[in-house]
């Protein structure tokens, strides 16, 4: 079935029987070879992640928590890295585990079609479901190093969490005594190149692009959805609300990413 010729039925079904873009979606991901992930906060909610802006986001519920993620702030104001500090002891991310949307992912690579997971994440999950890291982009980085900002330095993040344990509430480089944080992307930090270029290259190259737990408002990570349209591959949406990029998807999938992706993915 041509998917561009079924525009009428593409959008979510009745959820209150079997949801027939569930059977739409399946069958799209049996047919294709190369497929391309696209993942955003969603798909970690079910491991007890908060996303930042929904109704229970860090941001919505902390709005100072945004200030933390800012770089100008950060690199300038030692009060806001020591909040950032207290705030990263107590972070879910730690206990949480890959939950049946990240294990769904991982099928598709067992079964050859993954061409490459591009994820929006910082929680390293995707890597702790053993998804293979050279098939992995994060392209806003990830809370499990610690990077200096005047130097080379990483270390595992944890080694930093012990100093603040111990202590030290605003941890300075051991090699160069410089400023400290997660190797995240904070806002007005440069994403890195070569990660976006990567992510854009296997958009355009994909029979298939699969968009879960991201609303696509936050570019140019969601400018691989367009692309790949253009270039002719399919587009499936799984998300837990409608997103930015619905109208042009051949399938749209609404609900519990943990539910319903691994009924997708078989």
């Amino acid at each position: 079935m041509d998917g561009h010729d079924d525009i009428d039925n593409r959008k979510t079904g009745d959820h209150r029987g079997d949801d027939p873009s569930l059977a739409d979606a399946a069958a799209r991901i049996t047919r294709a070879e190369r497929i391309t992930v696209l993942t955003g906060a969603g798909i970690s909610t079910d491991s007890r992640i908060p996303d930042f802006r929904g109704p229970q986001g860090i941001w919505t519920k902390n709005p100072g928590a945004e200030k933390q993620a800012t770089i100008h702030n950060y690199l300038a104001d030692a009060d806001v890295r020591r909040r950032a500090w207290m705030s990263r002891l107590d972070s879910p991310v730690w206990a949480a585990e890959p939950n049946p949307g990240h294990l769904a992912l991982l099928r598709l690579e067992s079964r050859r079609k993954l061409h490459l997971l591009i994820t929006q994440n910082v929680d390293g999950l995707h890597h702790a479901a053993g998804s293979d890291p050279d098939r992995i982009v994060e392209v806003h980085g990830n809370v499990r190093e610690v990077v200096c900002m005047s130097c080379d330095y990483s270390a595992p993040m944890q080694e930093a969490l012990d100093r603040v344990r111990q202590g030290d509430h605003d941890p300075d480089c051991p090699r160069c005594a410089g400023i400290l944080k997660s190797a995240t992307i904070s806002f007005g930090q440069n994403l890195v190149a070569t990660d976006i270029e990567r992510a854009n290259q296997a958009a355009a190259t994909c029979d298939l692009l699969l968009a879960v737990g991201s609303t696509l408002s936050v570019f140019p990570v969601a400018r691989a959805v367009p692309i790949a349209k253009t270039a002719g591959a399919e587009v499936v949406i799984v998300n837990g609300s409608p997103t930015e990029m619905d109208d042009i998807a051949d399938v749209v999938v609404q609900g519990s990413i943990s539910h319903v992706l691994p009924r997708i993915v078989g």
